[in-house]
């Protein structure tokens, strides 16, 4: 199973206020697995960076002035997810930028289904707690000391991380994997609990001579009635 962990940087809340996406981050999992293969993208959001937003990540106009419009890398991000499953934190606020764009540029946009939202299943697993990226990273002691401010790779990164942890702890799959192998020890120790041997379709030969068979039979005979080897014929 493909998923892409994914996270973006703004310029403020709300796209219908003219907001605009400045950074995608993107990195895939493949059976809840990294797999090495990542998507970043910084975009110039064709407007001025407000001071707030500005303090939550550090992207500013100078630094964007030169980098691609999203109409320019909006279909190579829609190539690198192609039909996975999107993991994001707080997905509504991401896909709904994410759909402002793609739309906007004339692209196909992203169903809201295609994605899982981690917010949701923290609040979901750990009702009343703190939900926060921040917050489940120390919950899970997944190291975010990186993080002196937003940004989008490394905060997919660590979320991928946080992700595994929610659902389950890191490669999930090891422990059915686990589980099947206990499993498979049992039946084999039953097995061998069980087993009897079966009797030969054919009886192996003799190796008693004659000479042999007759001198037991008269030591047999001397030891009257009561000879064991008599109880067991």
């Amino acid at each position: 199973m493909r998923e892409i962990v994914l996270d973006t940087e703004t310029t403020g809340f709300e796209p219908s206020e003219g907001h605009r996406i400045v950074e995608i981050g993107a990195v895939e999992l493949f059976n809840h697995l990294p797999t090495g293969k990542t998507y970043h993208q910084y975009i110039n959001p064709e407007r001025s960076m407000p001071k707030e937003a500005f303090e939550v990540h550090g992207l500013g106009d100078d630094f964007l002035r030169d980098k691609p419009l999203f109409t320019a890398v909006g279909q190579a991000f829609l190539d690198f997810v192609a039909d996975a499953q999107m993991v994001i934190h707080n997905a509504a606020f991401d896909m709904k930028f994410l759909n402002f764009e793609l739309q906007r540029a004339g692209l196909p946009t992203l169903p809201n289904s295609r994605a899982t939202d981690t917010l949701q299943i923290a609040r979901q697993k750990y009702p009343g707690s703190p939900a926060s990226l921040d917050a489940l990273c120390r919950r899970f002691g997944v190291d975010n000391s990186a993080r002196e401010k937003h940004g989008a790779l490394l905060d997919s990164e660590i979320l991928a991380e946080v992700y595994l942890e929610l659902i389950g702890g890191r490669q999930p799959d090891l422990v059915l994997s686990a589980a099947s192998d206990k499993t498979r020890q049992a039946d084999a120790s039953d097995a061998v609990a069980n087993w009897r041997p079966r009797p030969r379709p054919t009886a192996l030969p003799t190796r008693v001579t004659e000479e042999e068979a007759a001198a037991h039979a008269s030591f047999v005979a001397k030891l009257g009635d009561a000879a064991i080897w008599l109880k067991r014929q």
